[in-house]
């Protein structure tokens, strides 16, 4: 057998029906077909068919190789299906990928939607909190749902998140049994919801996370040790996010900071040395949907940064010391950018030192609000706050 030994089909309600010739072709030569229950029935494989198990893994696959195995997946298996869990593990001569039509595109089809004005969300397992970054008026998303059930438990959770949207319960779309059905958030009380479903979001009120950096500190679980709005937007304008770059947040406290990286389409990992503190981190990663992107690590960091991912950033808001600075210079590459904040006079010393030995940017910001004196006001003045900024 010459390679490819492994064709990666996807499949619509629509069964066989529905396949090109070039996928009736793969599914014919297959010995070995892979795929969900529904899949498998759907294509009649018999004998052949092989169910994943569950949890999922592509394992069975992989001790396959030497024969010619058919994986089915939904629509295109490359959009929140098993076509890249698979081909991590695969040279790129071991696969051919026969793609149908994803489930978002069937949606958008029926609403007459701009593929490029949505966001697509695969929400089969995750939780609906992936969505809070993308919510605002005005907005339309097609979700991926795990069962019937789901569309009724996603209404929900928009309305208690204080949104009102336009709902579209979109079943089995592309086959015989397709049924779509329209409703709202506050009149939700549709039955009988069959999978696979999808549904279509179009928020009509409420108000969504602002995108620029220095969210509201009440956003936070805090035990006040939380990096406050107004230095958090200079700090985060200075550790400067990228999509996809990861950040070393040391000392992070509430883990605002790293929050708003991974807001910013980065991945963080938050080191913090007290449990009570790590338990906000947490909370805040789940609460702004970012979980699956912010870690957070318990105890020193000094004694775990080597066994994480090289970052593109670091900032330090507590527990640096001249120590922590020299290590962090030995270990990180040439163009990773540093910024650490200080507000006691030691830490003060200590950051004026280090611009001193390896350059940078030394900033004090002094800020003031205005507050009741008597019967009049005044400028009620926080403590300053001290950055240092240097790039490696």
């Amino acid at each position: 057998m010459g390679k490819p030994w492994v064709a990666i089909i996807g499949l619509g309600e629509d069964g066989l029906a529905g396949l090109s010739d070039a996928s009736r072709e793969a599914l014919g030569r297959a010995e070995i077909i892979f795929g969900g229950p529904r899949h498998l029935a759907l294509v009649g494989a018999g004998d052949k068919g092989h169910a994943w198990p569950v949890p999922f893994s592509v394992v069975p696959v992989l001790v396959c190789k030497g024969q010619n195995v058919a994986i089915l997946a939904s629509g295109d298996p490359f959009w929140f299906g098993a076509g890249s869990s698979l081909t991590a593990h695969l040279q790129r001569d071991e696969w051919q990928a026969f793609p149908a039509p994803s489930t978002f595109q069937l949606a958008a089809a029926q609403l007459g939607w701009r593929m490029e004005d949505i966001t697509c969300h695969g929400l089969h397992a995750a939780p609906f909190a992936r969505l809070r970054p993308v919510l605002t008026k005005g907005a339309r998303a097609i979700c991926l749902l795990r069962d019937g059930d789901a569309p009724q438990a996603l209404a929900a959770w928009l309305t208690d998140q204080g949104f009102a949207a336009n709902l579209t319960v979109l079943e089995c779309l592309g086959g015989p049994n397709q049924r779509i059905r329209q409703t709202t958030t506050g009149a939700f009380a549709l039955t009988g919801i069959k999978a696979p479903v999808a549904m279509a979001l179009e928020i009509t009120a409420g108000k969504g996370l602002p995108r620029a950096s220095g969210l509201d500190d009440t956003l936070f679980a805090n035990d006040g040790q939380i990096t406050k709005r107004p230095v958090r937007a200079l700090t985060l304008s200075a550790l400067a996010p990228r999509a996809g770059e990861v950040l070393w947040d040391i000392g992070a406290g509430s883990g605002s900071i790293s929050v708003e990286w991974c807001l910013a389409g980065g991945r963080a990992v938050a080191f913090e040395l007290r449990s009570d503190r790590a338990i906000n981190i947490r909370a805040n990663a789940a609460s702004f949907g970012i979980d699956h992107r912010l870690t957070c690590i318990e105890g020193p960091a000094s004694e775990n940064l080597s066994a994480h991912p090289t970052p593109d950033a670091v900032f330090v808001g507590g527990g640096g010391n001249a120590a922590l600075y020299d290590q962090l210079w030995q270990i990180l590459p040439a163009g990773t950018r540093i910024v650490a904040n200080g507000v006691t006079l030691e830490t003060e010393s200590l950051l004026a030192a280090q611009h001193a030995q390896r350059g940078g940017s030394l900033l004090r910001i002094d800020l003031a609000q205005a507050a009741p004196l008597g019967r009049m006001r005044g400028w009620d003045a926080a403590r300053p706050v001290v950055q240092w900024s240097v790039t490696r």
